[in-house]
């Protein structure tokens, strides 16, 4: 059950103590939150009692559901339950993997193309609606930060949220949309190995190594993300990141829902992939025979009457499901060798090696990490599902100076993907490229194309193509001023200047005159951002349940 917000409002009237700042890892499956108490982390349970809670959003005859409500009723009413909507977020509808899932029936709710983007369509209480994905996960915020505000008695306002590594600035900007939706004003968002990174180094003992190579591998159930991060006892330097957005433990689910799909049609001559009802049972029980084998060497389960009144029973092995998924663990560790080649380090100078991620505990992972390394034994010691929120947590408390809080910690991060100007038209210009440290500044020279031009338009692009076409548009401005002159002889400076990653100072200069002109780019510009009231009834729903 969940509390009002009005009703903590009521009980913290009188109560001095200022709100909480807490730290969530906002997952594709599962989602987890923790605050920083009596000088120690506490992963916070929900109201079943787990320290984890389902990604996953109902729309019901009594109301919203979210959580474990949600997910046990899936089978029930399938085209009304929302799951892995971080892996829609900040997308657009025409996105390659985004039609591919939709082709293969992945999603058994209907998204449909609204303005370019994709929007979630349900039903109501018998009222047809739409929902952005960000909407939908400002829901599962609602309701982790009901689980923090139910366990402490206070109201939560702050929290750091992570996100995979591999998130561009739209994907970044629509999780921050999405915590505001909910309520929570975000200190930071930092990268899912990051957090799991500074989990490690606030358990971290003291070694004889000045500095320590850890190589985090985050496979969890919708992402995979690896990071290459230096570490002391102060200092947390994140020295290459990278991952795949698209690559998790659903995509090992599908190859079992897709095994049994043509065991049953080979069997009883029918098509599950034609009813959404039978298709969720199967998936649910491919999770959890998934999940059964990580632990067993083989596993069996039965599904009644899944359709028209078949009951299937079936069994598999570890060893056949590994065969069914060996290309895709061997493309999970795709990362590792990005990361290793940006930052020029060899496999051989990496101290640890630290697992996070629910799909981390699958043996065939784990054993193919270590072969990797040439034998080296990953570390283990950190519970994979609580790792990146416990160091969210830890970050928050530092960044919000708990008084019973961790020793203050230095986070050094780097540029995920490149930065750049069109210039010439449609051409990526780089002037940060990426893996830079920051902070940084960097400069490039640019100049008119045509006689006599007086002013240019300057457009800041986010990507890796060599064509800005491909890239992500973060901002534009006219620089005006410049004094007419032959195409190609005015002399004009462009220069980014960053501290974090979600604001870029651009100043551009003539040499000429001296005339400048200074821009800041800020993720902060709301552009998706629904009004405060659509917000209010956007919570009262949820807590209606």
């Amino acid at each position: 059950m969940s509390i009002r917000h009005s009703d903590f409002h009521e009980r913290c009237q009188d109560d001095s103590t200022t709100s909480w700042a807490v730290g969530i890892d906002l997952g594709t499956t599962y989602s987890c939150i923790g605050v920083y108490r009596g000088n120690n982390v506490e992963i916070i349970s929900n109201e079943c009692g787990y320290r984890t809670t389902p990604s996953c959003v109902a729309f019901s005859d009594n109301g919203i559901l979210v959580g474990y409500p949600a997910r046990n009723q899936i089978a029930r009413n399938p085209s009304n339950t929302i799951f892995a909507a971080k892996s829609l977020v900040g997308r657009k509808f025409t996105d390659t993997l985004l039609q591919e899932a939709l082709h293969l029936k992945q999603y058994p709710f209907k998204v449909i193309n609204s303005e370019g983007k994709p929007v979630i369509h349900v039903q109501d209480r018998g009222e047809t609606k739409e929902f952005t994905p960000e909407e939908i996960l400002s829901m599962i915020l609602v309701k982790m930060k009901g689980i923090a505000e139910s366990y402490l008695g206070h109201i939560v306002t702050e929290a750091v949220v992570t996100v995979p590594a591999n998130f561009n600035n739209m994907q970044r900007q629509a999780t921050k949309d999405a915590a505001v939706i909910a309520g929570l004003d975000v200190i930071r968002i930092i990268d899912e190995p990051t957090a799991a990174s500074i989990a490690y180094n606030a358990g971290l003992k003291v070694t004889g190594k000045p500095e320590l190579n850890i190589l985090v591998f985050d496979c969890g159930g919708g992402t995979t993300n690896a990071s290459l991060v230096v570490i002391d006892n102060i200092t947390i330097d994140v020295k290459a990141t990278g991952g795949d957005n698209n690559l998790g433990g659903q995509d090992f689910d599908n190859r079992l829902v897709n095994h049994f799909m043509q065991e049953f049609k080979g069997k009883f001559r029918k098509d599950l992939s034609t009813n959404p009802r039978a298709l969720c049972r199967l998936r649910i029980a491919c999770e959890r025979a998934k999940r059964v084998l990580s632990s067993c060497t083989q596993t069996t389960f039965e599904i009644e009457s899944i359709y028209d009144g078949i009951d299937f029973c079936t069994t598999i092995s570890r060893t056949h499901f590994e065969a069914l998924c060996e290309d895709l663990f061997i493309k999970a560790l795709d990362p590792i060798q990005k990361v290793l080649s940006a930052s020029n380090t060899h496999k051989s100078d990496i101290d640890e090696i630290v697992l996070v991620g629910c799909s981390t505990r699958i043996p065939r992972i784990v054993q193919l990490v270590s072969d990797f390394f040439n034998g080296k034994d990953p570390k283990r010691s950190m519970n994979p599902e609580e790792a990146i929120a416990y160091g969210a947590t830890v970050h928050a408390a530092m960044l919000r100076h708990h008084p019973e809080g961790p020793n203050d910690h230095l986070l050094l991060d780097v540029v995920p993907f490149s930065l750049g100007i069109d210039y010439p038209p449609g051409i990526m210009n780089v002037v940060v490229m990426r893996h830079s440290s920051l902070p940084l500044k960097r400069s490039t020279m640019i100049s008119t194309s045509a006689h006599n031009q007086t002013s240019l338009f300057i457009s800041v692009y986010e990507g890796d193509r060599s064509r800005t076409v491909e890239n992500m548009l973060l901002g534009a401005f006219e620089f005006p001023g410049i004094q007419p002159a032959p195409k190609g002889v005015p002399e004009i400076e462009v220069t980014f200047d960053m501290i974090s990653r979600d604001i870029i100072h651009v100043s551009v200069r003539d040499m000429g005159t001296g005339k400048s002109k200074d821009v800041t780019i800020s993720s902060d510009n709301p552009r998706i951002r629904p009004s405060w009231d659509e917000s209010d009834c956007m919570m009262s729903g949820i807590e209606e349940y």
